[in-house]
């Protein structure tokens, strides 16, 4: 039976094996040189996981890299599997001459990452049906509740998860973007960010996540998987 690994557990089973542990998901990237070089990558991988390939492995494959993201699919979480998984994708890639990399290979704008988009409500139950309408999305495995996500079916748009009010906020986004980067990308992250003319608005909850403003005050929150388990915090 699979065990559902926590976020420090599934962060250190892979760190070593040029993966990361990314909202609820573990990622790498595979640089390549041609389209049929990042397919051959892909179905190599497809074939050491097994029957285990279609409940865990998701790969998006572009001519210049391969990136690979690995979740239980009946669980919606990281599991024992996926990290066994993980590694036996590195050493085959490995064998074939690719490196899995998670910062998405030499000079590379940025790291792997996932987006949500944060939406503020005063009645998250009222609001929500809307949002899975128009989008087209669907409850996360497992979820369905008033405070669980929505997610794209097919996998290609960023979840959106509702954020509880306590009273209206006129002078205040009501809609913000939260990029989930590796720990270890964070802080580059954010001063790039405040070096574009970004400020700083809160740390309060850093390592979890911090949250930034662009000039105009419009929010994002910079996040890791670090800070949100009291073992977790560093």
């Amino acid at each position: 039976m699979e065990r559902i690994l926590s976020r420090r557990e599934a962060s250190e089973a892979v760190q070593d094996h040029g993966w990361r542990y990314v909202l609820g998901t573990l990622q790498t990237s595979v640089p390549v040189r041609t389209l049929a070089q990042a397919i051959c990558v892909a179905a190599d991988a497809v074939t050491v996981c097994g029957d285990d390939a279609d409940r865990h492995l998701r790969v998006d494959v572009r001519p210049h890299l391969a990136v690979f993201t690995l979740q239980s699919s009946e669980h919606a979480a990281v599991t024992d599997r996926d990290a066994e998984l993980a590694r036996l994708i590195s050493a085959t890639a490995g064998k074939s001459g690719f490196l899995p990399d998670p910062g998405l290979g030499a000079g590379a704008p940025r790291s792997v990452q996932l987006l949500e988009i944060a939406i503020d409500a005063l009645d998250i139950a009222g609001i929500r049906p809307f949002w899975k309408a128009v989008l087209g999305y669907a409850d996360e495995a497992g979820g369905g509740g008033p405070e669980d996500p929505l997610v794209d079916p097919v996998g290609q748009g960023p979840a959106f998860w509702f954020q509880q009010m306590d009273q209206a906020r006129p002078q205040r986004n009501r809609i913000h973007v939260d990029i989930s980067v590796p720990h270890d990308e964070a802080a580059r992250r954010i001063e790039a960010a405040l070096a574009a003319g970004g400020r700083l608005v809160s740390a309060t909850r850093a390592p979890a996540f911090w949250v930034l403003a662009d000039p105009e005050g419009n929010e994002a929150c910079v996040t890791t998987w670090q800070g949100r388990d009291p073992q977790d915090v560093s």
